[in-house]
């Protein structure tokens, strides 16, 4: 028959990669249930009032047009669902992928069994797929592995947050109008089962069976997979432990796959109470607490608490006297084993001959060890036990007193079996690639020496007092002929032969009185020796290396670890060297990677090396995280350094008295300073001992974990310095994943927020904006300085960002730089909507901007009466100024302190980087002439589209401050009607409000209606900006209109003096040509 797992056998093939895909779909719930945006909880009265509207569970679909209804009544609230979906869309089309995969991994396994039944493969049933030992195994594991994805899920994402997701995708997304979404039925599957992971929480009814039935799957299957589970040894576990109390663990995780299954077959659990005794008495009889998948674990006192038949079955398990029997049993076991493997772990005691002859022993004391370990670890764990619950709070505290449970002790013993483990296994492993080439070297040896005696006997060779023997000559050529005849390839035989060869040797000494001749003896002894050292050599088998394997796995404490996190930190701060036996345990708990990429592997899939990074990364991740009390020790340690260095050590003068020398010398400071110099070099040794390690697929060198660690602790302490020194008291969201400033192993952390900002640079920026703020200064652009509007004094200049480059560096400042940018583009963008949902639907406004139009038509003419047209224009449009010029100055204000900004980043980077300043703006040049060149003659070349040199030179100009924000686009934009006219109504609306002054230039009339002069040129200069040119030119066509027609009006009436509103357009103009640098003549 063709192997089961053959590329040729399409029916296990088929199989195999159902099951290589459900250990996949596992570890992407996984890893997105650390990504489950937080507003999709709805924890915090913030969100619910902010969110409640436009996020909604599975209750939208009842009433889908009324939800969609009071969207679009309100204006805000379509602006915040436009905004959510933008920011979101992304990290719910992954989760949707990932629901979508469950509900279509069931579906195909449904088909997979209806194909089995109708024949599709030939010679195959259902029944013959079961007879066969890797079908059977895989059958097993499709239902074992699609249970486990429902729990996974309900306890990863609450249901709530599953519908609240699932909702705004539909919404959000294509799906609702595709014919091939199966979205209703991915909902009817994930919908809330009411099921919450909080402690305490109570259990829904039914729950999880009812869950577990959403989609129905062939009662046969279910049964016979059941059965199989019930009866069978499906992996053959039990050789590997072959003591019979050791049998729970031998099948702990054929007993994991049984729970998980029995939950679709609920009636077992329920009233079959003779085939739960059977269960129990075989997979449960000393244990409770089980790993169900990858560490997540299940007690089985709360599991089976509502079916009546699984609860009897598990009463004697956890009879009082019972548990007292295995913990102290396990205790007993704790205490004798810790002693043998430190024992076995002294230095010389592991070698070779001593492997050799001891391998039953050794192995032995493995499973002890890890059979205690596993015990004492899974059944004391806080995380298993609701303490909530009365029943399972005394459980756990009889399990505590009865093994007298001690964490740093089986910790120790922990440590210690890894290492032992860890060093076997290196041993055995150099032993097996070396085992053949020992076997011949041994059996050369065995065979010269009996060449050697049979020299001896001819009488030919001398040796003292040997006489000639023909017979012994013969027969020693004989055996000799014997030995290089032994083959390596048939062991078995192979040994046999050696052991008769042994028994030959040791009758010839004896019936050949041999003894009197010690040179012979010394022969016939070294020969003896060899032919033992093949038969142990040619017991060096794999299967020890397997059996070693199965014995460590340390899969069931892939999250139980973390609770021993504070002692290994402890035991480092304490002993840095214990890194090395840390190691030993990391690479351990890596074994755990073993069981869900076994299948993914079998199937070749594509899957493989994102499973296999995902969990490296999370075990990569943990180990980072013990390993930085390494650096948090040093920066501890350092600053206490500086504490005494600063407070308590006097520094010497350059000239002292020999009576004042004793004063001076302060021996018990610099002592305590040496003692903590040298902890701090012992810390960075005993990282460094850990030796380049790979941990899953990725490679960790300690070297740049002690480099990230220390940089972690620096940022944070930064950060924090900054944090809480950066707090005022005044009176486009990306998420962490999407950003390319944060880092898994060396993250900005985040502080519980002061105010509406998220970080320091935040808090920064804003209180720049605060004291700039132009309704209460004025800026005098030739002082670059910030004049209070009441008392005329000095608030801030130009000075601020030496000290703020100073104090955070180039980054800092380009950083907050960046910030300003995004603040601008908020600014514009809220503005628009302002313009189109406000002031475009006013009717009365919009008639005002028709009117104006007539009256100005043609823009070349002038416009008769034209005093009384712009004066009652202003007068009826006058209410929408408000927030308009909020706005405006605003844009105005951050554009000046972006131009300050670039001026200090560019003056201290000629002086710092005078090399680069240079390259840059040779480049800048450069590219400006060959894009230029390319526009007047396309044949020229142009970057193309996935060039990303224009990108990548930005972000260097702009950190040199070789730029101008005046010239950037922020936003896109569409067109607008009226748009020219209602800038320019706004500009003349203004001109009232301010004066001329020969010195100052355009200054404020009333404090009390304030409006600083350089932000609304900037401001109106950067809107405009966003916009088509022929938006700029007919706005500035409309002021020159309204210069010439009041100065028409004002000669035809005699009026001598200019009127201030001209002067204050004209002045408009020039500073709006001086900072745009357009040209001073315009054809219109």
């Amino acid at each position: 028959m063709v192997d089961f797992l053959a590329d040729n056998n399409l029916c296990g093939q088929a199989i195999l990669r159902i099951v290589s895909r459900g250990n996949a779909i596992i570890a992407e719930l996984l890893r997105l249930s650390d990504f489950i945006p937080p507003v999709f909880r709805l924890k915090d009265k913030n969100d619910q009032q902010k969110y409640g509207d436009i996020i909604c569970d599975f209750s939208y679909f009842k009433g889908a047009e009324y939800y969609e209804g009071k969207l679009e009544a309100k204006a805000e609230l379509q602006d915040l669902d436009e905004e959510f979906r933008e920011n979101n869309t992304e990290i719910l089309s992954r989760f949707y992928l990932a629901f979508e995969s469950v509900h279509k991994y069931i579906v195909d396994l449904n088909r997979y069994l209806d194909d089995l039944n109708d024949g599709v493969y030939i010679q195959q049933t259902l029944e013959t797929v079961l007879l066969n030992e890797d079908g059977k195994q895989l059958l097993c594991e499709a239902l074992y592995l699609y249970g486990v994805m429902l729990l996974v899920i309900d306890q990863k994402i609450e249901g709530e947050v599953r519908e609240r997701m699932l909702v705004s995708y539909y919404r959000y997304s294509a799906a609702r109008s595709s014919v091939d979404s199966n979205l209703d039925d991915i909902c009817k599957l994930l919908r809330s089962t009411g099921f919450s992971s909080q402690p305490g929480a109570k259990r829904p009814a039914s729950y999880p069976d009812s869950y577990f039935q959403r989609v129905p799957i062939s009662a046969t299957f279910i049964s016979m997979v059941i059965g199989r589970l019930r009866s069978d040894d499906i992996y053959n576990q039990v050789s590997a432990y072959p003591l019979p109390e050791h049998r729970s663990t031998a099948l702990a995780n054929q007993a994991a796959m049984l729970y998980v299954c029995l939950f679709f077959s609920p009636s077992i659990l329920h009233t079959q109470q003779a085939k739960m005794r059977e269960i129990v008495d075989k997979y449960f009889p000393d244990n409770w607490v089980i790993s169900i998948y990858m560490g997540i674990t299940v007690n089985l006192v709360e599991a089976w608490e509502p079916y009546k038949a699984a609860k009897t079955a598990l009463n004697y398990t956890l009879d009082s006297a019972n548990i007292k029997e295995q913990a102290t049993r396990y205790a007993a076991s704790l205490e004798s084993q810790r002693s043998q493997v430190q024992q076995r772990l002294k230095e010389g005691f592991l070698r070779e001959e001593i492997i050799l002859d001891h391998i039953p022993k050794l192995l032995n004391c493995l499973r002890d060890c890890n059979v205690a370990i596993r015990w004492l670890m899974l059944h004391s764990a806080e995380s298993a036990y609701d303490l909530n619950n009365k029943r399972l709070r005394q459980v756990r505290d009889q399990v505590l007193s009865d093994s007298k449970y001690k964490p740093k002790i089986l910790f120790q013993l922990l440590l210690d079996t890894a290492q032992f483990e860890f060093m076997l296994k290196e041993m055995f492993k150099q032993m097996l690639s070396e085992k053949q080439l020992k076997w011949e070297s041994y059996k050369k040896e065995g065979s010269e020496r009996m060449t050697e005696l049979a020299e001896v006997f001819s009488g030919v060779k001398p040796l003292t007092r040997v006489e000639k023997n023909e017979n012994l000559q013969a027969w020693f050529r004989e055996i000799s002929k014997q030995i290089e005849s032994l083959n390596y390839e048939d062991s078995t035989a192979a040994g046999r032969k050696t052991a008769q060869l042994i028994q030959a040797l040791i009758e010839v000494q004896e019936f050949h009185q041999l003894e009197s001749n010690l040179q012979v003896c010394q022969f016939l002894a070294d020969t003896r020796k060899f032919l033992h050292q093949m038969i142990r050599t040619i017991n060096i088998k794999e299967e020890v290396l397997i059996t070693m394997q199965i014995v460590g796995d340390l899969s069931y404490a892939w999250q139980i670890i973390d609770s021993f996190t504070s002692i290994m930190q402890e035991s480092i701060r304490v002993s840095p060297p214990m890194v090395t036996k840390l190691r030993a345990t990391f690479l351990k708990l890596a074994s755990a990677l073993d069981l869900p990429l076994l299948r993914i592997n079998q199937a070749n899939s594509a899957d493989l090396l994102s499973v296999s990074q995902f969990y490296s990364g999370e075990l990569v991740a943990y180990v980072r995280k013990v390993l930085q009390i390494i650096p948090e020790s040093m920066f501890t340690s350092l600053a206490k350094i500086i504490k005494l260095q600063i407070h308590d050590i006097m520094e010497v003068p350059t000239r002292l008295d020999k009576d004042k020398l004793k004063d001076y010398s302060q021996l018990g400071a610099r002592y305590e300073v040496a003692k903590l110099t040298h902890d701090i070099s012992i810390f960075t040794e005993g990282i460094l001992m850990m030796k380049t390690t790979l941990v899953g697929i990725i490679k960790v060198d300690p070297k740049q974990l002690l480099e990230d660690g220390i940089r972690k602790e620096l940022v944070k302490r930064v950060a924090y310095a900054l944090h809480k020194g950066l707090i005022f008291n005044p009176k486009a969201k990306i998420q962490d994943w999407q950003s390319v400033h944060q880092s898994t192993h060396i993250p900005i952390p985040k502080f519980a927020s002061v105010d509406e900002s998220a970080t320091f640079i935040g808090r920064l920026c804003r209180e720049i904006l605060r004291i700039t703020d132009p309704k209460v200064t004025c800026y005098m652009d030739q002082m670059n300085t910030w004049y209070d509007l009441k008392s005329h004094q000095e608030v801030t200049n130009n000075r601020v960002f030496s000290e703020i480059q100073n104090t955070l560096g180039t980054f800092g400042l380009n950083g907050l730089d960046r910030l300003l940018c995004f603040m601008i583009v908020k600014e514009l963008q809220n503005f628009l909507t302002m313009l189109q949902k406000t002031i475009l639907r006013d009717k009365a406004a919009v008639d005002v901007f028709k009117a104006m139009v007539a009256a100005v038509n043609p823009v070349q003419g002038i416009v008769a009466n034209s005093t009384k047209v712009y004066t009652s224009a202003v007068a009826k449009s006058q209410k929408i100024w408000g927030s308009y010029l909020e706005s405006i100055m605003k844009v105005g204000q951050m554009q000046i302190l972006r131009q300050q900004i670039a001026n200090e980043l560019n003056f201290s980077c000629k002086f710092d980087s005078k090399h680069l300043g240079a390259a840059l703006e040779n480049l800048n040049k450069s590219l400006l002439a060959d894009i230029e060149a390319h526009y007047q003659d396309p044949t020229f070349p142009y970057p193309k589209e996935d060039n990303t040199l224009l990108y990548e030179i930005t972000a260097y100009l702009e950190a040199a401050g070789i730029h101008n924000p005046l010239n950037k686009i922020y936003i896109t934009t569409k067109r607008l009607p009226y748009f020219p006219i209602i800038n320019f109504l706004f500009v003349i609306a203004q001109l009232p409000k301010l004066q001329y002054s020969k010195n100052q230039g355009m200054t404020c009339r009333k404090a009390t209606d304030p409006v600083d002069w350089l932000p609304l040129v900037l401001g109106m200069l950067t809107l405009l900006k966003q916009f088509h040119s022929r938006y700029t030119q007919q706005f500035l066509a409309l002021i020159g209109q309204f210069i010439r027609s009041i100065m028409e009006q004002c000669t035809s009436q005699k009026i001598p003096d200019m009127p201030s509103d001209v002067v204050g357009a004209l002045m408009f103009l020039e500073d709006y040509v001086k900072y745009t640098k357009l040209s001073r003549k315009l054809n219109i």
